[in-house]
């Protein structure tokens, strides 16, 4: 129990400074691809995906 007790301390603290140290330096949380509004920079392959993807949709809605 005592290791447990420990362990749980432990990581308090460690979310307790990475929180803090978010807060300090005024980064906003984001996606992996830096937040809405922003293309994500991805391999070929993906961006081909994507291209085909949204041509999908396109197709489907008009």
């Amino acid at each position: 129990m005592e290791t447990f007790l420990a362990t749980l301390v432990v990581f308090g603290i460690v979310v307790l400074a990475m929180s803090l140290g978010a807060i300090l330096q005024g980064r906003r949380l984001r996606g992996s691809c830096g937040g809405t509004g922003k293309d994500c920079e991805c391999s070929p392959l993906a961006a081909r995906e994507c291209k085909l993807r949204k041509a999908r949709e396109a197709a489907q809605e008009g």
